[in-house]
């Protein structure tokens, strides 16, 4: 993500765990411009330190403050695909447990599909596949092959009519946007849950 309006926009929607393949710093930029505090997730000592009350910003492949950390070779790309390091195990936990949304990515790289179908296996093995979260990924635009085998995978496929990619994504974000503003805004106006007995379940 290059545009600055999407930036805004992703750090306006307060997503409380946000995945980026990006080695730079953009995401960061734009949570400091906006006074958005955050942790940044790059390695396993970062895990132990995150404060979970904040947004938590990982980064899949790596960062560019720890050069140890940075997925850049084929070497280290054949090395993720056993799924074994920090933040693999800790994408297969939040993926099991949280809705996603996928944007910016092409789906054309082969560690995020493969660990994808992985969780979907998991899911088809243990019985439970009826309580499994949503997943949804943007894609401006996808053919009738990939829709398929993501929705196979319990992904849902949100395409756009708009030809440029990056005008395509800012559009969906500001209608997710808007969307968001006015469910929250329901949510204040709705007469708060009695405390009595049985009390009140949400669902975040």
């Amino acid at each position: 993500m290059h545009d600055s309006r999407i930036h805004r926009i992703v750090v306006a929607l307060g997503f409380p765990l946000i995945y980026t393949t990006n080695y730079d710093r953009n995401l960061e930029v734009a949570f400091r411009a906006e006074g958005k505090p955050y942790v940044k997730i790059a390695n396993a000592r970062d895990l132990t330190l995150a404060d979970t009350h904040l947004t938590q910003i990982v980064k899949f492949h790596g960062d560019f403050d720890d050069d140890a950390s940075l997925v850049l070779t084929e070497s280290d790309y054949f090395a993720r695909l056993r799924f074994d390091s920090p933040l693999d195990v800790k994408f297969r936990a939040d993926a099991m447990s949280r809705t996603i949304l996928f944007i910016g990515y092409s789906m054309q790289d082969l560690n995020i599909r493969l660990l994808l179908y992985r969780i979907w296996e998991t899911w088809q093995q243990s019985g439970y596949e009826r309580n499994r979260p949503r997943n949804y990924v943007f894609l401006p635009r996808a053919g009738p092959a990939q829709r398929a085998v993501l929705q196979s995978w319990g992904i849902t496929v949100l395409t756009s009519e708009i030809q440029d990619p990056e005008q395509a994504l800012t559009d969906f974000l500001e209608r997710l946007s808007e969307r968001v503003a006015a469910l929250r805004a329901e949510g204040e106006e709705a007469p708060q849950p009695s405390h009595g007995r049985g009390g009140s379940r949400g669902k975040g």
